[in-house]
């Protein structure tokens, strides 16, 4: 049994590898194109960029760690959703919802250093639940389609806070809240010239949690075997519905954690949004080639968050930045490909045995 569990993760992380390689290696291919040069010679000035931009200086390394801190939050909230096969594209919303609490939260005098953090936490946490289990609940009550509720729920979230950001606390002459207490702002442990905070180390802690709830505890194996059969699960006494709710409550409040810590370590007030900020967004392609696995997303985040950060770079040796974004896209392709060939294979697999 172990060895079939441990050849399946075998299985998943070299699909993953290939997938990241197959967009690597289109990319240039489209880099040669546009560059004129042969394929080894925009190999090497793809990858050298990619290398450079992300990870070459030290100050360019720690800025992809604060890259990929938001994407593990939200890697981690979609990789909930999916395991109990549910779509959560409200990910975004609910970040933003724990930006807008935090903001709120973290301007409020006279509270403790710890206990402040802990409540921007906690509210944070408590704003993206809510804001989750909304659609969660329509769904189990209603049937009402996720991804439709929970896209809605996005620009309701961003409207929301512009709203509060732009009429409410807005500081004369700019369009964001006041910046937050000193109290609530995460320490940024490396020095002030640094944007990366105490945050990653709540965010790996989070990613052991969750890993814990999924596979240690009774509510993570109700949760799982729902995504894995509905039927079989509320046959074997699991309540669905109750599971669907509890799952998009627990996926919107480590998003909404995700928001507050954003907040607390980096940008220490909100914004106006003049669109969604894309954190949740690429929390999705987190998550997906991390197999919906918590450990594998922080390393499928510090992916994206090279990639994100190193678009700017390509730009100088005359790389178009889309490139980036290519990658991504490929490699999403290649996933969601895999996905499909293996809903295929198991529909060929129902038919054949009912034909028996």
């Amino acid at each position: 049994m172990n060895n079939s569990k441990a050849s399946k993760v075998t299985k998943s992380f070299v699909m993953s590898f290939a997938a990241i390689l197959v967009g690597l290696i289109v990319s240039v291919i489209f880099v040669a194109i546009s560059s004129g040069n042969g394929l080894i010679a925009s190999a090497s000035l793809l990858f050298g960029s990619i290398w450079r931009g992300s990870f070459g200086e030290k100050s360019q390394l720690i800025e992809t760690f604060v890259f990929a801190t938001p994407l593990i939050f939200t890697g981690v909230a979609h990789a909930i959703a999916f395991k109990t096969g549910l779509f959560n594209i409200g990910v975004e919303g609910q970040f933003i919802i724990g930006m807008l609490v935090a903001s709120l939260v973290g301007i409020i005098p006279g509270i403790p250093s710890f206990i402040h953090i802990l409540l921007i936490i906690a509210t944070g946490a408590l704003a993206g639940a809510i804001w989750a289990a909304i659609p969660g609940y329509l769904k189990a009550k209603v049937g009402t389609n996720e991804v439709v509720n929970t896209i809605m729920m996005n620009f309701i979230a961003m409207h929301l806070s512009n709203y509060f950001v732009y009429q409410k606390f807005k500081v004369e002459g700019t369009v964001a809240t006041p910046i937050i207490q000193e109290n609530a702002q995460l320490t940024r442990f490396l020095g002030d010239q640094y944007r990366l905070n105490t945050g990653i180390f709540i965010a790996i802690a989070l990613v052991i949690l969750v890993f814990i709830l999924l596979w240690k505890t009774t509510t993570g194996y109700e949760l799982r075997a729902v995504g894995t059969s509905p039927h079989a699960a509320e046959y074997g006494g699991i309540n669905i519905n109750k599971n669907i709710v509890l799952a998009m409550a627990i996926s919107g409040a480590v998003a909404g954690i995700g928001g507050a810590i954003h907040v607390a370590g980096v940008q220490h007030q909100a914004m106006q949004l003049f669109g969604f900020p894309g954190f949740g967004m690429d929390g999705i392609a987190v998550a997906l080639v991390a197999k919906s696995h918590p450990i594998g997303v922080i390393f499928s985040a510090i992916l994206f968050g090279a990639l994100n950060l190193s678009s700017g770079t390509l730009m100088l040796f005359g790389i178009p930045k889309t490139i980036s974004y290519l990658i991504q896209g490929v490699v999403i392709l290649f996933i969601a490909a895999e996905y499909m060939f293996k809903w295929i294979s198991e529909k060929k697999k129902k038919g054949a045995t009912i034909n028996e």
